[in-house]
């Protein structure tokens, strides 16, 4: 991370805790919800399968910069097959950096080529070792695998969303972040039980033993962008929901924290590591914001 970014994020993260700071940090664009998967824990894709067209995308991220969103995500559906106007989505993440984003990152399935450097990191979701993996998302663990090791650039990150199938691939998911070349970490999330797939939820226990695992990895050096911190948090459910300095555009419409706020009851059953880490550090954790500046820093 660049040292100016650093010190604008550190502005703003001390802004929000003194209560001076209000705007959004954080903001992702769903370019479509077009997938070519049918994930089992999934309830987002092939809604509408429309493709948001160029001048819309790039209307929303001058709006989100305008509200001072430096963090930017792009997610689906499935971002790689996200294409209008003779633009790509290596021409999005161009233009976002130019416009004055400091941080810009993608979310994958994996199963496109993965030529884009340009991007701080390449959230690519990978769901356990090869048989839990494709249980949740059918057969392209091997072809993934593929993608990674011909990838052109080392700015990888696995992203697990743990659920009652994969739950016991947490340690296989590490080991193999820590050995697999151009992945640069990992990054957990709990599965958010949306009513049609609440049966994939976790229970406390299955929470306290994932995140027991996760610790143990972090201490026998895997690379996890995670926050040991907020571990207690997270099983509980316990962090403030929800999260105020992130915000969701998809299709023109304005979501605070995740589009998943719009469904009654569901900010209370969160997974989302992230949520819990950034609201954590914006109300001022001490240990969150310490184990935050060194992983950023590690990571990103």
């Amino acid at each position: 991370m660049k040292l100016s970014s650093f010190a604008y994020l550190a502005k703003y993260g001390v802004d929000s805790i003194l209560g001076r700071q209000r705007a959004p940090i954080l903001g992702t664009i769903i370019l479509t919800d077009k997938c070519n998967l049918h994930c089992k824990h999934c309830s987002v894709n092939n809604i509408t399968a429309v493709v948001h067209p160029y001048r819309r995308i790039k209307n929303e991220m001058k709006q989100l910069y305008i509200m001072g969103v430096r963090i930017l995500f792009f997610c689906g559906g499935e971002t790689f097959m996200w294409q209008s106007g003779g633009k790509t989505l290596r021409d999005l993440v161009v233009e976002a950096k130019q416009m004055g984003f400091l941080i810009v990152n993608v979310v994958t399935n994996g199963t496109f080529r993965l030529d884009l450097p340009e991007a701080d990191l390449i959230l690519l979701s990978l769901d356990g070792d090869k048989a839990r993996h494709n249980a949740v998302r059918g057969d392209t663990y091997d072809l993934i695998l593929h993608n990674i090791n011909n990838a052109t650039s080392d700015n990888i990150c696995f992203y697990m969303a743990i659920n009652k199938i994969n739950k016991s691939a947490v340690k296989s998911v590490c080991e193999l972040a820590k050995q697999t070349k151009n992945v640069r970490a990992v990054s957990f999330n709990f599965h958010t039980p949306y009513p049609d797939t609440a049966e994939l939820a976790l229970t406390k226990k299955e929470k306290e033993k994932c995140c027991r695992v996760i610790s143990e990895m972090m201490k026998e050096g895997a690379p996890v962008f995670n926050l040991k911190s907020a571990f207690p948090y997270l099983i509980n459910n316990s962090f403030p929901t929800p999260c105020r300095q992130c915000v969701v555009m998809e299709n023109g419409k304005l979501s605070v924290c995740g589009r998943c706020i719009s469904v009654d009851g569901l900010c209370e059953k969160c997974g989302y590591f992230f949520v819990a880490e950034y609201t954590l550090l914006f109300g001022g954790n001490v240990k969150i914001i310490a184990e935050m500046l060194k992983t950023y820093l590690k990571y990103i």
